[in-house]
């Protein structure tokens, strides 16, 4: 048997190779688009570089509300006494400003030629605009510094600079200023796209009637919920235990996706769907000395065109969910960054507990009020409803046959 960092190795040496060749795709600058599609935006990578199609701002404007002045009566010193012109509102522009004359401007609003300074509403005589269409004047004291309170075209990005650079994740304010750059669509890395498979003779869909039998497949729901939760797109599809169903299911989608991900059919009894399906076309199958969660299956599927990574759990729930915590989660994480990261920390045991000693026992937990780790559940492999009340897998490492009260062990967050 390999061991559980052993296999983590493996898983993702082969999920990392796939990934690394994900090929870009165009994304929308589109506020509509990133608020109805949140998850499709979400730290998305760039591709290349983005190169600043114009200066930001595109032209001076007013950083204050306030009176814009021509250059000579900026230059003055003492008392100034100037004609109120016409305003300048935001998104209009204004004819050139002639000396003698101070034209009232608003936070935003494009400078008009001639002008060179703002000096704020606050320092005005009177300090309040006129009326709209009457005649003014207002009292300024000078000088006034050439650039006061205005914001030089240019200022924040210059035209034909690199705005972000390829590899840059796009947080809210790098969406910010791609619109603002006037940008209608970004080259990102594609998310990764999973091919989930149920299998087993025994599965109905959730809400199906339950014939003699036949379970509800719990693990469709909970690996799909567990992929999309770290940034992948999932395929999820159904197959009953026939080799050929499945492999002709992997063929549909095996261009489109860069993993298959299938549950169930790994270990070595009769109707193992999955290991007589793959094991032929080059994937390995064999355990980890881990509990749950010990029959695992990976490799390279060698399809017709091309070859596909393929990472195989055992059927059980439990088995399945920890084995993604253990192996294809931390990997897909690194490359999305999408969804919490999971915390590793040490917590002393509340209660004893005993563990084969073979075996790297995966149990799940909480911690009580004073940090120490209560199990939920016991160990088998089918208690998936105490599962979801656990929120830590509990590490109980190899050699390890007991576990008293006080002994510290590793614990993984799983609601953080």
């Amino acid at each position: 048997m390999r061991t559980v960092e052993q296999h983590q190795i493996a898983v993702r040496a082969l999920v990392e190779e796939a990934l690394a060749r994900r090929p870009g795709e165009a994304l929308l600058v589109d506020p509509v688009r990133i608020a109805a599609e949140p998850d499709r935006h979400r730290r998305r990578v760039l591709t290349a570089d983005v190169v600043a199609p114009l200066d930001l701002p595109p032209f001076a404007n007013s950083q204050m509300d306030g009176y814009a002045l021509a250059a000579p009566d900026a230059a003055r010193s003492g008392d100034l006494d100037l004609v109120v012109v016409d305003p300048i509102p935001a998104g209009r522009t204004g004819p050139a400003l002639r000396p003698g004359t101070a034209a009232p401007i608003m936070t935003g609003a494009a400078v008009p030629e001639g002008a060179v300074a703002v000096v704020p509403i606050e320092r005005a005589d009177p300090p309040a605009f006129p009326a709209a269409g009457s005649t003014a004047r207002v009292g300024l004291q000078g000088p006034v510094a050439e650039g006061t309170f205005v914001r030089a075209a240019g200022s924040d990005v210059s035209v034909g600079s690199v705005l972000l650079r390829a590899g840059t994740v796009l947080t809210p304010a790098r969406w910010g200023v791609l619109a603002a750059s006037g940008l209608v669509t970004v080259e990102v890395v594609r998310r990764p796209r999973v091919l989930l498979v149920s299998t087993g003779e025994e599965l109905s869909a959730p809400g199906a009637a339950l014939a003699p039998g036949t379970i509800h497949d719990a693990n469709g729901a909970g690996l799909a919920a567990a992929l999309v939760d770290v940034g992948a797109d999932v395929v999820v599809e159904r197959v009953s235990d026939d080799a050929d169903a499945l492999l002709a299911v992997v063929a549909r989608h095996g261009g489109s996706v860069d993993l298959v991900l299938t549950t169930g059919g790994v270990s070595a009894g009769a109707y193992e769907v999955v290991r007589d399906a793959f094991e032929p076309a080059g994937v390995v199958f064999g355990h980890v000395a881990m509990q749950p969660g010990g029959p695992q299956g990976w490799g390279t599927l060698a399809l017709r065109d091309h070859d596909l990574p393929v990472v195989c759990f055992p059927g059980n729930p439990v088995s399945a969910l920890v084995s993604f915590e253990a192996f294809l989660r931390p990997v897909l994480h690194d490359a999305t960054g999408v969804g919490p990261a999971r915390l590793h920390r040490r917590a002393p045991m509340g209660e004893a507990a005993d563990s084969p000693v073979g075996k790297h026992q995966l149990r799940r937990g909480r911690l009580d009020v004073d940090g120490r780790v209560v199990l939920v559940g016991g160990p088998s492999s089918h208690l998936l409803a105490a599962h979801a009340e656990a929120t830590v897998l509990v590490h109980v490492p190899v050699g390890v046959d007991r576990l008293d009260v006080g002994d510290e062990v590793v614990v993984w967050t799983l609601d953080e």
